[in-house]
């Protein structure tokens, strides 16, 4: 099977927006580093709002300090006054209940699948009631997130009145780009996913070294 290229399918999908036209986009963000790529290359199409739900963070105090970075992503890019935050209620139980059972999958497994289709769902949620044009994540701008399996959830979820924005972000240098922007901005880049399983697996890796 022919691999899609979903950076192509997004260059496609703004291509159609008239010039007079800048969309209301809810862009999902995991973290400020992955976002100051994805803002910089959206942010002149779209009417950004950025929306922090990641339940799969397990601690609170670090569930807040990436929300945090966010503020201070835009503070530093000068996009405080053009693009929104809203932060979602710290909720890890959601991650859990839909990991339950698969606590020992290796990372990039059917728990990563069932992850990025919550935060996905989560997001399709918001926009819906909201009255957005479009949605979509800055997931894909990681190296270690499966592009192919983002974009499938995505695709499903969307409808006319929602459009799911396709995406790649990492292509065209987008993951090199990122940090890049977090040396500039001096944001916190976080050296596991989130969840309490890619923190273990994250710590074996470093004893094993």
């Amino acid at each position: 099977m022919e691999k899609i290229n979903y950076q192509l399918k997004m260059i496609e999908q703004i291509k159609k927006i008239p010039k007079e036209v800048k969309p209301k986009l809810l862009l999902h963000c995991c973290c400020a580093p992955c976002s100051s790529a994805v803002l910089e290359k959206l942010v002149d199409t779209f009417d950004i709002t950025l929306y922090f739900a990641n339940s799969n963070i397990t601690n609170s105090e670090e569930y807040q300090k990436r929300a945090k970075e966010l503020t201070h992503l835009l503070n530093e890019n000068h996009l405080v006054n053009q693009v929104k935050i809203v932060i979602a209620p710290f909720n890890s139980e959601a991650f859990f209940k839909i990991s339950k059972g698969l606590e020992n999958e290796k990372e990039k497994g059917k728990r990563c699948y069932l992850c990025y289709q919550l935060r996905l769902k989560e997001t399709k949620e918001y926009a819906k009631i909201h009255h957005f044009d479009y949605f979509t994540t800055t997931l894909s701008i990681s190296p270690y997130k499966n592009a192919t399996w983002i974009n499938e959830i995505g695709e499903q979820l969307s409808s006319d009145l929602l459009i799911y924005l396709y995406a790649d972000f990492k292509k065209q240098n987008g993951y090199k780009r990122s940090i890049e922007l977090s040396k500039e901005y001096g944001l916190y880049r976080q050296d596991y996913c989130g969840c309490i399983y890619s923190l273990e697996e994250h710590n074996k890796k470093i004893e094993q070294k």
